[in-house]
């Protein structure tokens, strides 16, 4: 049983969703400047093979808690990341 779990963990850990923070620049028509923005993308790393009965449950918590792990992250890099950006957007504006 320790080595499905241990094999289901490693699967879950290969394949699934997780959010990442993406910056890009943008273009303040109000302010004249060009600042920054961070935004949340999914990405799906690896492909879901196969699973069968207990494997499947754990494969699919797993993978629940690394999506949610990884959107609790990103999200507060970009909460954080934005609001630097906004001060600075602030700091430079030209109105």
């Amino acid at each position: 049983m320790r080595a499905a779990v241990a094999a289901a963990l490693l699967a879950a850990l290969l394949a699934g969703c997780i959010v990442v923070p993406q910056t890009r620049e943008v273009y303040d028509a109000g302010c004249r400047v060009t600042t920054k923005e961070i935004t949340l993308q999914t990405a799906v790393v690896g492909q879901l093979a196969g699973c069968r009965g207990d494997g499947c449950l754990a494969v699919l918590t797993a993978v629940g808690v690394i999506t949610a792990a990884s959107a609790v992250v990103s999200g507060s890099i970009a909460i954080v990341g934005n609001v630097a950006y906004w001060i600075e957007r602030q700091g430079r504006c030209q109105r």
